[in-house]
């Protein structure tokens, strides 16, 4: 995991505790560059000092939880950088919370308590298989879709979807 070193990680999280917890799985991962940050406010902030290459953010949060966070740098003009990768934590894993974050662009999502194998997963994932991104009128972010089916028969309606003859 040495190859993680040269990373800049963004770990925003109101528990100081949970701050800690995840710090201490990034540094045993050889991640030597993590900011923290404890609200979605102060990370939008550190974000336009402090470019990072990926962003732990907790779902919940105030005054700026992490899905009005990731919205923020999804679609805001002064976002320091759209694309980032963002990995959503949190306690609540609902599907319905999980299909928020979806929704908003996040790239990952993990539930607490976290281990080291899901945030590691989580990073290894956003590095090595990013997703392309996909901007429609009511979304942007990481194409939603994690499963292509070889038996839907509708209009594919991507440029990567059509063949490169058309």
């Amino acid at each position: 995991m040495s190859s993680l070193a040269s990373l800049q990680v963004l770990l925003v999280d109101d528990n100081q505790h949970m701050r800690a917890i995840t710090s201490a799985v990034l540094q045993s991962a050889g991640i030597r560059k993590v900011r923290e940050a404890a609200d979605g406010v102060a990370a939008l902030e550190m974000l336009r000092e402090h470019p990072a290459d990926l962003v732990i953010v907790d779902f919940n949060m105030f005054p700026l939880d992490g899905v009005e966070f990731t919205r923020l740098v999804r679609n805001s003009p002064d976002s320091a950088n759209p694309y980032l990768p963002i990995i959503m934590m949190t306690g609540h894993s609902e599907k319905s919370r999980v299909y928020e974050a979806r929704d908003a662009g996040v790239t990952e999502f993990v539930v607490k308590p976290i281990t080291a194998k899901a945030i590691l997963d989580r990073i290894q994932a956003v590095i090595f298989r990013p997703r392309p991104f996909v901007k429609t009128d009511g979304y942007f972010g990481p194409d939603r879709r994690r499963v292509q089916s070889a038996e839907y028969k509708g209009e594919k309606r991507r440029a990567t979807d059509r063949p490169h003859d058309i």
